[in-house]
């Protein structure tokens, strides 16, 4: 992944969930912004090396406050697909477990990332603002 397009999606993902909020793929392509075509598909890629990069790090993810505007409320079933691929979920793409596993995903996120640069160190470095 791009290290700028990356950074630029992390600053744009860290205040979200300092803020406690979701933002649709939609809207995450919009803001960072991601040039098109395919600009979706581009940002999924870069969400699911967001996703390798973070539970390599042992971090919580960030990317899971990426979700679909088909599926109000969570990812899409390609984030579920590589939970599972990373060894932190086993378990369906759609329905009540998929969506409990991504509210606890979310949860974490909102813990680790919401507390500000004391937690999440990387980010000091980058000028973030603390919500």
């Amino acid at each position: 992944m791009d290290p700028d397009f990356a950074a630029a999606l992390r600053a744009t993902l860290v205040p979200l969930a300092r803020a406690r909020r979701t933002i649709t793929y939609r809207d995450l392509a919009a803001r960072v912004p991601v040039p098109p075509p395919h600009g979706i598909h581009k940002l999924t890629l870069a969400l699911e090396a967001l996703m390798r990069e973070d539970h390599l790090a042992d971090r919580p993810l960030l990317a899971v406050l990426a979700v679909s505007q088909t599926a109000p409320g969570i990812p899409g079933r390609g984030f579920f697909h590589l939970l599972a691929e990373l060894g932190r979920y086993a378990g369906p793409d759609r329905g009540e477990t998929a969506a409990a596993a991504h509210a606890a995903e979310l949860a974490q996120s909102f813990a680790y990332w919401g507390a500000g640069p004391e937690a999440a160190p990387d980010e000091r470095d980058r000028g973030e603002s603390r919500r």
